[in-house]
């Protein structure tokens, strides 16, 4: 299952650069995770600097 970011994301970028597979990518009102794409390997969720990311 892939990962969620909520809505206490800070829009920084620094999960989208820890994903391997590019599965994270600025949305309207934050970060959002392509649910297809993710492999849950938790290296964004380990990124995140206010931990806004968790499992869904």
């Amino acid at each position: 299952m892939a990962r969620k970011i909520s809505d206490a994301c800070i829009s920084c970028g620094s999960c989208a650069s820890t994903c391997p597979v590019g599965a994270i990518s600025e949305g309207d009102a934050h970060y959002e995770i392509n649910a297809d794409t993710c492999i849950d390997c938790g290296a964004c969720e380990s990124g995140c600097p206010v931990s806004a990311i968790s499992e869904a």
